[in-house]
């Protein structure tokens, strides 16, 4: 099984594929690193802005503070879902005896109809006792309430902590660089947005002069028209991002 090119070495495949679109090798092809780097970057945020297939649901887990409710999380995470606690009954924390990490109900339950035997409980019974821890969990503290500034990346704990806590966060987050280019939903429709952008940076380059001074009449450039052909094809690929062609969350393989 391949590995995974590193980063740098994928970013230069979609560089070379560009170039040789647009005949390097063959003509010389007037843009620097700069402008392979930039139409690249605006492939990303724009897959990123339109496709749910930039996006993965994760798990993670941070450290409340003693009376801190502000926390920083990272630039990758871009929504907040939900924040499960370890336990439920108390906002109090963990204490040495036990404290919020006894839950008489779940302790109830085990002593009364898991080691009693087959004899008593079953399915409904199993069903009631969930929704119980539910309800207990509404009432005494299990769901925390809290607000979550996506450009700032401030989650703000509504309820003061009162003691050190390891909370698990449910988010949403980028998928890295290195996974987009190696997704085969995601990888051609990148180059191909890249390959536009080049493509309009060249034109806009060459459509300030329309020839060159030249023998025989000199050079004729075709700036308008590679302007005009990177604008389609860009409206084109952004399409194909509204009719989920380059992937999204929750489906398979999908196309129209």
């Amino acid at each position: 099984m391949n590995a995974i090119p590193d980063l740098t070495t994928q970013k230069q495949q979609i560089f070379d594929y560009v170039n040789a679109f647009l005949g390097g090798g063959m003509v010389d092809v007037e843009l620097d690193p700069i402008h392979y780097e930039t139409a690249l970057t605006k492939s990303l945020t724009k897959y990123r802005q339109r496709s749910e297939n930039s996006v993965e649901e994760s798990y993670a887990t941070i450290t409340l503070v003693e009376s801190q409710n502000a926390y920083i999380l990272p630039q990758e995470v871009i929504e907040v879902r939900k924040i499960y606690r370890r336990s439920v009954g108390s906002r109090l924390g963990a204490s040495a005896d036990g404290g919020s990490l006894f839950e008489p109900f779940n302790l109830a339950y085990t002593n009364t109809y898991l080691l009693a035997g087959s004899g008593i409980g079953g399915l409904a019974t199993y069903d009631f006792f969930a929704q119980q821890q539910e309800l207990i969990g509404r009432m005494f503290g299990s769901f925390m309430e809290f607000k979550w500034n996506p450009t700032s990346h401030k989650l703000t704990i509504l309820q003061r902590p009162r003691a050190e806590e390891e909370v698990l966060l449910q988010v949403y987050n980028y998928r890295p660089d290195f996974e987009l280019f190696a997704d085969y939903k995601a990888s051609q429709w990148i180059k191909d947005y890249t390959l536009a952008g080049c493509k309009y940076m060249l034109g806009e380059a060459r459509s300030k002069f329309s020839t060159i001074a030249g023998p025989g009449g000199g050079t004729t450039l075709n700036g308008d028209t590679l302007k005009a052909e990177a604008q389609q094809e860009m409206e084109k690929l952004e399409q194909d991002l509204f009719m989920a062609v380059a992937g999204g969350t929750g489906y398979g393989f999908l196309i129209g």
